[in-house]
């Protein structure tokens, strides 16, 4: 049997986060808590099992853009940010993870105000992230906003210990981060930008309580071009052994059937998405993951919509576990 670590990402008030909780076959649970406010962390947090047989991580957001409100304007997009920005306009913003893109036109409030030319193809919401590939792009404030510091002392409230830390980018915001939580923490650094596989490369030294994480999922959207994810990952393993492979993992389990839906009030057509679930992974799963471990990596986590649904992620989690049987 092969050794190898099993997280998924999960809430507790998902329905199927007990089953999960309990299956000693996993390593960990992430908590994520990317659309969650702070009366929304309350009930999450109040509803872990006081019996915990899978370790709990909590995963903070630190510089990743995100959507804080959407201000109506039947024209074009129009919306406010978490975080300050300088970018030269006009250029792509992604959104969806890639799969949905706008052209921001005007940038203004100080960096926070986003207005495009037109809007996307789908719904933008409050909570979701975006991504700008522009190189003339820079991030400012501070890399918690005070909903973030809110929710740290939220879950060190709540006893938890164990960390994720989103956007990772120099040591300092590794530093600024221990100094919240404390310097012996555990925390698994995510990797998901061009200026973070930097930090790797240049500052990072590894220590017992500090793991390296490939959050393919944005890192896949931040890189120039789709096939650096493979230089990424294996920088990523070389400077940790003991790194992380998270996210776009055994999607394939997630069949995605369109639907076109007409808006009653205008009439307008579009298309709306039911998952369907698939009980067989695919053959490029399965040499994913082949690939991943042949390269070092012995911890692996499931994220990405498998997770919201226990068919898929009981799917998912099996194809694992049989992989890491054979």
């Amino acid at each position: 049997m092969k050794k190898m670590d099993i997280l998924v990402t999960l809430l507790p008030s998902f329905p199927h986060f007990l089953r999960f909780s309990m299956d000693r076959r996993l390593a960990g649970i992430r908590l994520n808590s990317a659309m969650l406010k702070g009366v929304d962390v309350d009930q999450e947090l109040a509803l872990l099992p006081k019996i915990q047989p899978v370790p709990f991580y909590f995963d903070i957001k630190g510089r990743q853009l995100r959507v804080t409100e959407v201000h109506e304007n039947p024209d074009y997009l129009d919306i406010s940010l978490n975080h300050p920005i300088r970018v030269q306009t006009p250029t792509p913003v992604l959104f969806k993870g890639g799969e949905d893109d706008a052209l921001l036109d005007e940038v203004s409030q100080d960096g926070y105000r986003l207005k495009f030319r037109g809007g996307p193809q789908y719904l933008v919401k409050a909570g979701e992230s975006l991504h700008i590939r522009h190189p003339s792009l820079t991030v400012g404030g501070d890399q918690f906003v005070p909903q973030e510091l809110e929710k740290i002392e939220k879950v060190k409230k709540a006893g938890l210990v164990r960390w994720f830390l989103s956007y990772v980018e120099s040591q300092r915001d590794v530093d600024e981060f221990l100094e919240l939580v404390g310097k012996d923490a555990e925390v698994w650094l995510k990797i998901e930008s061009k200026k973070g596989l930097r930090y790797v490369a240049r500052e990072f030294k590894k220590r017992d309580n500090l793991t390296l994480v490939a959050a393919k999922g944005d890192m896949y959207v931040e890189l120039d071009r789709p096939d650096q994810i493979l230089s990424a990952q294996r920088l990523i393993i070389a400077k940790d052994p003991k790194a992380n492979a998270g996210s776009r993992m055994m999607l394939s389990v997630v069949n995605k059937v369109p639907k076109i839906v007409i808006e009653p009030a205008t009439g307008i057509p579009r298309i709306e998405w039911t998952i369907v679930s698939n009980p067989v992974p695919s053959n490029a799963d399965f040499e994913q993951v082949a690939w991943l471990y042949e390269i070092g990596y012995r911890s692996f986590m499931l994220c990405d919509e498998l997770c919201l649904r226990e068919d898929l992620l009981i799917t998912a989690t099996n194809a694992l576990c049989a992989f890491k049987g054979n």
